[in-house]
């Protein structure tokens, strides 16, 4: 007969332990860390209640004729969901929200890409011109959307004074009130206030760039627009594609620069999907019907990151 040594019968003794010894030592474990979860329990509970909560809730809403001044909540099945589809001003806001991702996402990456390339050579003060250039990235949203409606003013704003003392106009030009100038000038603000972000992310990836690869390209003869495309740029995938998920879903959720300068006008020119929500909800007050909204925008989302994943994952293969 096989016999072990003392150590080894007394492991095996204790492995083979019963459950409520197992679970009394998880608790014990859980008592001699109760503090932890005392700090944990305030966090779980408000994402609990304003998130998971709030998130079935909303869900719930989607198959119910919800007004808040109304106490009857009739339960309408999948109405609301054909009503998103067939729904003609929804449909344009789609496309204004496409229209306002598709410039201002690339603009804000590239120009925030070549503001760190600039920003990563050894210029004097170049600390002082980093924080200048991520100032609008930590000033309030609503403070930077008031002082560019301000600029914008056809009467007294800044754009159309200089405009006008250079002589490229001869009349001031009213920046929020015309159909094609409102959604131009909402992303040209835009682009100012996530250039900052978009740099400081793009300085980190490229300081973590080896040096040696440069070194070697140089030694290969390399120029410097040789090493731009062929190191830094395939070195900053990972980070543009990080970018871009972030910008995508932000811009998809643009509303603070809406509500304040142009409040979805002129003739809805600017009205995004998430404006659009809000109006459904606070200004006809049908929950329900905005609740689906919301889901369809999650789906919008889900499908465009699902894209840029896979387009990743291609490029890498």
């Amino acid at each position: 007969m096989t016999t072990y040594p003392s150590s080894a019968r007394t492991f095996r003794a204790e492995d083979r332990g019963t459950p409520p010894t197992r679970r009394r030592n998880v608790f014990w474990r859980m008592r001699r860390s109760w503090s932890a979860y005392a700090f944990l329990s305030v966090p779980l509970l408000l994402f609990s209640v304003f998130t998971l909560f709030a998130l079935v809730f909303a869900f719930y809403l989607t198959f119910h004729e919800y007004n808040a001044l109304e106490p009857d909540t009739p339960f309408v099945g999948l109405r609301n969901y054909s009503d998103m589809v067939h729904d003609q001003a929804f449909r344009g806001s789609i496309v204004n929200t496409f229209y306002f991702t598709a410039v201002s996402v690339p603009l804000t990456m590239v120009v925030g890409l070549l503001v760190a390339l600039l920003l990563n050579l050894p210029l004097r003060g170049r600390g002082l011109l980093r924080t200048l250039y991520f100032l609008p990235v930590v000033t309030p949203f609503v403070v930077v959307a008031i002082l560019w409606k301000w600029l914008y003013n056809g009467d007294f704003g800044l754009f159309n004074y200089y405009l006008i003392k250079t002589n490229v106009i001869d009349k001031p030009l009213l920046f929020l009130a015309d159909q094609h100038l409102a959604m131009p000038a909402v992303i040209l603000m835009s682009i100012w206030s996530g250039v900052g972000f978009s740099m400081v992310v793009y300085l980190a990836a490229l300081q973590a760039i080896p040096e040696d690869l440069y070194e070697a390209a140089r030694v290969d003869g390399a120029n410097g627009l040789s090493r731009l495309l062929h190191i830094t740029v395939p070195m900053l995938r990972p980070t543009t594609l990080f970018l871009a998920v972030i910008g995508i879903i932000g811009a998809f959720q643009v509303f603070t620069q809406i509500f304040v300068m142009t409040s979805g006008g002129p003739a809805e020119k600017t009205t995004t999907v998430v404006y659009f929500i809000y109006l459904a909800a606070f200004k006809f007050y049908e929950f329900g019907y905005a609740s689906t909204l919301s889901f369809g925008l999650l789906a919008i989302l889900l499908v465009f990151t699902v894209i840029q994943l896979r387009i990743y994952r291609k490029g890498d293969a």
